[in-house]
């Protein structure tokens, strides 16, 4: 009997272990971070004048289609934030005692993460480039243009390297070692 525990005991990778570690204390930060943004953001922005300038600034001209839709449903961003960070948590977890389940809810976050990211900076540089050009009367065009070129390069290094990391776990934990201490 011994000799099945240890065995199962030395099958456990390392590599899961961190990884579900980490991701417990990220997700577990992150979600009590979200539970009382929602709580702000639920209670806080439920006046109807702000609701009302809402309403108008996303109609107003000038404003990206993407911006306005965010202003018009950033309650539904954040209770999607938390949902997101509560199923990391539990799939963290779940990653750690050994779960296929959680292995395959995780990668599919993981998933989400890339597909996300890369979004993010397709809606960044979209946002970017429909700002309107500040009157070329100083040098503060160029600032703010260097300022520009430095986020977006910054984001889309930032982007690419989480989707990067992101694509590598995702291949470590289909691999066929890692997939085996689960069951699969």
């Amino acid at each position: 009997m011994n000799v099945h525990i240890d065995s199962l005991a030395s099958s456990k990778s390392n590599f899961v272990t961190v990884l579900a570690w980490v991701f417990i204390v990220l997700s577990g930060f992150a979600t009590l971070i979200s539970v009382a943004q929602n709580i702000m953001v639920q209670t806080m922005f439920n006046d109807p004048a702000f609701n009302g300038t809402l309403a108008a600034s996303k109609q107003s001209a000038g404003v990206p289609a993407a911006a306005g839709f965010m202003a018009a449903h950033f309650k539904l961003f954040f209770a999607s934030f938390m949902v997101l960070c509560t199923a990391t948590l539990i799939s963290s977890i779940g990653l750690l005692k050994r779960r296929n389940w959680a292995r395959l809810i995780f990668i599919a976050i993981l998933g989400l993460g890339i597909v996300w990211n890369l979004g993010g900076l397709l809606f960044q540089f979209t946002m970017f480039s429909s700002f309107p050009q500040p009157p070329a009367t100083s040098h503060e065009p160029d600032a703010f243009k260097s300022m520009f070129i430095t986020i977006m390069v910054f984001s889309a290094v930032m982007a690419v390297a989480f989707s990067v990391l992101f694509g590598w776990i995702i291949k470590r934990l289909v691999s066929r070692p890692i997939a085996a201490e689960f069951g699969k």
